[in-house]
Order: structure tokens, then sequence, then C-alpha cells
């Protein structure tokens, strides 16, 4: 039935989409397996897309010529511009997302992508095999398979360069590929908890992966288990929302992904208590807990897994369930509920903040002293899920693993948490597969050029013991990863190893052409004060006394290139012709161009460090020069550039120093 793939993709959650999506569109074959066709893509948490920093990583995504971002546009239900009263640094785009049709959309765009086969079945095993037959373990040249175990080498791994070279599935079928990526999200030995009752799934409703963690501890990998948690689901017609308050979308949204998406369908009525906002799209609500919903809580921590011990893996720090922040929080007498709706032709809604796996009658209780809640009804309780995980310092910078050739990790397998960080992986880890089964050079982002970058050198080269988060503070370079411009970033780099399409590019030389020209005329045209005092004094700016270059005016903190436009009609017929993109990225530009320039000059200081390349056989050990703990965690981690070395916890300057002058040798 089956032909040999150059990848096979393991999972089709959003890592495991986008690294099909990437894979096939680049030109190979692609097979993705999934255990289920008609949860494909599925939110399992909020129906929601980007938010701090996240925002940034679908904006890059889709630069890059990925679909969530595309997906978003053609899906949501609300948008908003988060952190806008900071600078462009901080502005990240977030949308809320019709849950159904998130799905929907991304298994039309999977079907209508080349090169790209779907099977429904699990994934118990990977054929492995000494492709180059350099181990020194015996019986490792025979096919290492599920049901081979018995010929894998010790826990150690030592000498096993193997390569995978297939995948078997639960029917027992086996399907070759040059690559295969794992996606399996929470469902590799997942166990999901809800007060004292526990039963193995990855997701409500599903049943958990087995056999995949077995066979890659017993190839030598290192595991470890990681929670997160899921809010209750209640019927949005037994709510008071006027007990609320109402949290509109943005007045005029913009959209993810820099191409002409459709518009946001914000045309359609809902028929319950959700009046349509601005643009038509629906808003959410916000209420809060009090001290009696906390005190119905605690009745239930006794039988709370997380209290009892019954959960061992660490949960999300900055995504906390409700037991935990009265537990760590408990000054504070309220916390804030997010009431998000799941999509525009359903009533149920999304507890956002109220992530709990206390006994289902516990939380029923709790949620009806909270205001609005009062009459609620609940769809399905929330509930915990454990499941396997294995440390990122197990990866390359390209998501390939170190002990097995071939195979990538890309997703939660990898302890991250949240969409957006999956997708992206899955995007790099397509992107690096197709690229290696056809002997080209590997694709990796660095440090300053993405969030991307930031993220995947933070869990090779630091790992995680908790589920990984981004945030714009990760990033030392976010000047310079704004969202605004992350097409001018990557998509050329994308569109030269093969992803994204001419049309991107040219759209991306149009934009630049378009800031350059408004950049050029607020630097050479200068103004009279009657023209732009009536604006400087409506925003209590000084005035001026003489006519004055207008990029100088500009670089105020308080006065936008839009305010030279509304008081001086020479600049408004000018602006005229341009959109508002090009104009957003020129004031943004011309007002930080000083930071900019700044940030540039330390992102090519440390580019320096980048370029000096540290070969995989390096042997540290011998570097007596070295600490003791630099060798091992430099042996360890196998930093692939000095720049890498430098940012392992415990590697000093004086460690950096030494690496240096040997290479210097």
């Amino acid at each position: 039935m089956f032909k040999q793939y150059d990848v096979i993709v393991v999972g089709a959650g959003h890592a495991g989409c986008e690294a099909a999506a990437a894979a096939a569109n680049m030109g190979s074959s692609t097979l993705l397996i999934t255990m289920n066709m008609q949860t494909i893509a599925q939110m399992s948490c909020n129906p929601a897309m980007g938010g701090i920093a996240k925002g940034q990583i679908v904006r890059e995504i889709d630069a890059m010529g990925g679909y969530s971002g595309i997906v978003t546009d053609k899906t949501a239900v609300q948008f908003r511009m988060l952190n806008r009263s900071k600078g462009p640094a901080m502005w990240s785009p977030r949308a809320q997302s019709d849950r159904w049709k998130f799905a929907e959309e991304w298994r039309l765009m999977l079907e209508a992508t080349p090169n790209l086969d779907f099977w429904q079945d699990t994934v118990k095993g990977l054929i492995i095999e000494n492709v180059e037959g350099t181990s020194t373990e015996e019986g490792l040249n025979e096919t290492l398979s599920v049901s081979g175990l018995d010929n894998t080498p010790s826990p150690s791994g030592r000498g096993l360069r193997g390569g995978v070279v297939g995948v078997i599935t639960g029917m027992d079928i086996e399907i070759r590929a040059k690559s295969v990526i794992l996606t399996n999200g929470t469902f590799l030995n997942g166990l999901i908890h809800l007060g004292e009752k526990q039963y193995g799934g990855g997701r409500a409703g599903e049943k958990a992966s087995t056999g995949i963690t077995e066979q890659l501890i017993q190839l030598g990998f290192q595991s470890g288990r990681m929670k997160t948690g899921t809010p209750p689901r209640i019927d949005g017609r037994s709510l008071d929302y006027s007990k609320m308050e109402v949290q509109h979308g943005d007045e005029n949204p913009s959209r993810f992904s820099y191409l002409d998406t459709p518009e946001f369908a914000f045309k359609v009525k809902r028929t319950d208590a959700f009046e349509n906002g601005p643009e038509g799209q629906i808003p959410c609500y916000i209420t809060y807990t009090n001290e009696e919903v906390h005190e119905i809580l605690r009745t239930g921590f006794e039988k709370s897994p997380m209290f009892s011990g019954r959960i061992q893996g660490l949960g999300p720090r900055y995504c906390p369930s409700i037991e935990d922040k009265i537990t760590r929080f408990a000054e504070r007498n309220r916390h804030q509920i997010f009431v998000e709706p799941e999509g525009w032709n359903t009533v149920e809604i999304y507890v956002n903040g109220f992530s709990t796996s206390l006994p289902e009658d516990v939380q029923y209780k709790a949620l009806k002293k909270i205001p609005g809640f009062e009459n609620v009804k609940m769809f399905r309780p929330g509930y915990a899920i454990e499941y396997d995980y294995f440390p990122p310092q197990q990866l390359n910078l390209t998501l390939e693993t170190k002990l097995i050739k071939n195979l990538y990790f890309a997703g939660q397998i990898n302890g991250t948490t949240g969409y957006e960080e999956a997708a992206c992986q899955g995007l790099m880890a397509g992107i690096n597969a197709h690229l290696k089964v056809n002997n080209k050079e590997p694709f990796i982002l660095s440090r300053s050029e993405a969030y991307i970058g930031v993220l995947i050198d933070d869990l090779v080269t630091k790992g995680t013991e908790e589920p990984y988060r981004m945030f714009t503070s990760r990033a030392e370079y976010r000047i310079l990863l704004r969202q605004d411009n992350a097409d001018i970033r990557l998509t050329p780099k994308a569109y030269e190893i093969g992803l994204a399409k001419k049309e991107r590019l040219d759209r991306v030389h149009f934009k630049q052409a378009q800031t350059d020209e408004i950049i050029n005329y607020f630097k050479k045209e200068s103004i009279e004060p009657s023209e732009i005092n009536p604006a400087l004094e409506a925003i209590g700016s000084a005035a001026i006394i003489q006519k004055v270059k207008m990029f100088g005016i500009l670089t105020r903190p308080t006065i936008t290139l839009l305010d030279f436009a509304i008081y001086s009609p020479k600049v408004k017929e000018f602006i005229s012709k341009y959109d508002l993109e090009s104009i957003e990225q020129a004031e943004i530009l011309m007002k930080y161009e000083g930071y900019i320039s700044k940030e540039h000059e330390l992102a090519d200081k440390q580019t320096r460090l980048e370029d000096l390349i540290l070969h995989d056989d390096f042997d540290y050990v011998r570097l007596t020069s070295l600490s003791k703990e630099a060798r091992e965690k430099l042996t360890k981690v196998r930093p692939r550039t000095i720049g890498q070395a430098s940012r392992i916890s415990g590697i000093t300057p004086s460690d950096v120093s030494i690496l240096m002058v040997y290479l210097g040798r």
C-alpha cells in the first residue's frame, strides 16, 4: 500500500500539521499519520492563537509560508493587538478562533497540499537501522523495531549512530521513510486525572499512545513527565453576562497573515446573549472568583491529584490551575476569569483561568458562586493530563535527535506548551527533514533573527524541566524581532530554501520600497510651524518657531505620522499613496532608529561567536584547562557554535575564552 516516503510525520496537532505542510510544500513526499482524522489541528485547550510573544511566532510562521496565520485569519471571531500602550517591540496580535472552523480549515488546506498523504492509525514503534555500521554494540546491525528491543544498546546510548528508516503502526504495518518527525503532543503514555479518578488518554475521549517512549528509552534517550490542564466547558445560555465586564475586539482589526487572506467572518449574528462588537466580532467577558469560590475549591484539595502526589510531572508555571493559584497566591481574594466563546454557532464556553483537576462536583459547586455563573450548566469538567516528554538537550538545533539520525522531535514532546510554540517547531522540523533527505544545508534561525530561533536555542542549549512558554523577555533582541517586520526578516530566507512563494517575496519588496520612500520623504522634507504647531499643541508638545525637517519632529514620543497627515495637506496628499502597513513600518523605523541601530550592533557582535563552529566530535574532556563542570556540560549539550556554548548554564566567560584560544590554534 505504501511507497517509501521522504518524510513521515507522526501526530496531526499544531506541530504535526506545520511539519507536514512545510515538508510537502518544499517537494518531499510526505505522510501524515494521525489516530483520528476528525481531530486534525484540534484546539484542545483555549480557542485562541497568538498573545504576548506567541503572536510574533505566528507571524514568523506565516512569513515563512506556514499555514497557522492564514487559518487563524479565516476562522477568527475576534482580534486584538495586545500591549498597544507600550512600544512596538511589545505589540502582540491575538485572535479568538472558531474552534471547529479552525480544525476544518486546517484539514482542507492540508488536503489541498500536493505531495501530502494521510493515514489514520497509531504509531507504536520506529524502525531503526545502523545505516553506517559505526556502533560497537552487538546486534545493532539488525533492524531495531518495537519487536526487537532486546537487541538495543545500553541506556547510555554510546556508540549508537543508527538512523530511522520508518515506523510500525498499531495495525502492525511497516511504512518506510527517509526521515520521521515525532509530534506526539500529550499522547505518549498520557494519563488523565479528574479528582481521584485516573485513566489513560491523550485528551478527553482519545486513547494514549504507547510503545514509542519505551523504545526510545532503550535506545538511550532520557525521558521525563510533565503535566498540563484544561478548564471545564460550560453552556453559554446558562450565564448572566450583565454581571460581567465586556471585552471587545479592536475597532479596526488587523490580521495574522501578510497575504491578502479573506477578511474575518465578522458577519454572523449569534443567537444567544452575546452581542456582536466592533466590526461584528464576538466579545469575550471577564468575571472574578471570590473567597466563597476559594473555600469550596479547598474542600476538594484532599482529593486533588496535584496535592495528593498522584501527579508527578511539573505543570506550566505561567498557566497554573485554579487550585495552584489559590495556594501560591494565598494573599489574593479573587482571580480573573475570562469567558471565551468557542465559535460562531455554538453555545459552548471556555472558562479561561479556571484550569482544574478537582472532582467534578467540586468544580460545579465552585463555578456556581462566580458572578454571572449562578445558574451555570457544565458540558464537561476540567481535568489534568500527565504525559512523557524528552528533554530537548538531546536535539540538534535542526530538531534532529543527536542519537538517531533523521529522527526529529517537535512540539510538546520537547517540553513546550502552547499551540504557537508547537507549530513553529513543527515548521522547522519539516523544513530540516526535507533539506536533510535532499543533502542540503540545514536551516537554523539565530536568536537575532526570530523568536523561533530564541525558542529552539533555549530548548536545545538550556533544556527545560517545566513546560516552556515563550515571552518577549526571553528575547534579547526584541526590538529587532517585532511582529510588524517578520516578513522582512524571514520571507527572503524562506524563499531561498523553497518554502515561501514568490508572491510573498514580491509583497516584501513592495513593502520595503514603500517604507523607504516614506522615510526618505520625512528625512528630506521640511515643515512650516503653521503646518505642524496645531498638532503639537493638541498633544501637549513644544511648538516649533522655524521650518524644520519632519523627521526630527516625528522622533518625539507623543506625535504620530498620521498627526502630520491630519494637519498638513501636503503630508496628507503624500501619505494617501501608501498602505497602512508600510506607514506603520516607516514610523517605527524612524522613531526607534537609534535603538534599532544599537541592537543591530549587539547582534552583529554576537554573530561573530555564532560563526565559530564546534564540530560534533570535539573532545572537551581532554581540555583540562576547562572546569570540570564546563567539560561535562559541553560534552552533554555538544553546542554547534561558540555562541551557543556561551549560553549554556554554568559556562563562564573564561571557559569561552579557552575554547576560542584552542580554536585559534
